[in-house]
């Protein structure tokens, strides 16, 4: 089987599992969701990577000391509903940020299985329709908590999964302090964290 080395070698149109991402070698970074191709943006926006910066800066203040393990991007998340083959998986998806606290799902390729809670943080380049089918596979995997960064508007989305379905709670706007709903000790003061994201 001959290597792919470049994302033009590749069908658009086809579906593909984790077992085909792995014989990839490819220098964009890409996601799988439901066997579709989304490419990550090679270099991220400063402004993402601020936001990304001093999200992580406080998610470690807080939980540094609780058994939970932070990640961000390019950090490779499976996504099966179930226990299932390479072949059988066709969700992998690179979260900015993710937090982990169940150990047994990590292992040396990444998490597979969901997270415990997942932040994104948009950027211009993401679709309506990659943002819709990456908040169904989260909801389906079971992940319990799921952040939208909206870095244009200073706001801050957050569903929370109740049987089994994401339930949208009150936007959180820059005045305020963003709390999360399963780490409570984990809040976030929002004015503070936009104003140096948008400084120079």
């Amino acid at each position: 089987m001959s290597t792919i080395n470049d994302i033009s070698l590749l069908d658009l149109n086809k579906k593909y599992s984790y077992a085909d991402y792995l014989t990839w070698s490819i220098r964009e970074r890409l996601e799988l969701i439901k066997g579709d191709i989304y490419q990550i943006p090679t270099t991220p926006s400063t402004l993402h990577q601020k936001i990304s910066s001093l999200l992580l800066k406080e998610i470690f203040k807080t939980l540094g000391e609780q058994s939970c393990q932070v990640f961000h991007a390019p950090f490779d998340v499976r996504l099966p509903k179930k226990e299932m083959e390479n072949q059988q998986i066709f969700t992998v998806v690179q979260p900015d940020i993710c937090i982990i606290c169940d150990h047994t799902k990590i292992d040396d390729k990444g998490c597979i299985g969901a997270p415990d809670l997942i932040i994104e943080i948009l950027s211009p380049g993401n679709t309506s329709k990659e943002m819709k089918n990456k908040f169904e596979a989260y909801e389906e995997s079971g992940v319990r908590e799921y952040w939208l960064i909206e870095p244009q508007d200073k706001a801050v989305l957050i569903f929370v999964l109740e049987n089994g379905k994401f339930i949208g709670k009150r936007p959180m706007v820059e005045e305020e302090t963003l709390q999360s709903f399963i780490f409570p000790d984990l809040k976030i003061d929002l004015q503070p964290l936009f104003r140096k994201a948008y400084s120079n």
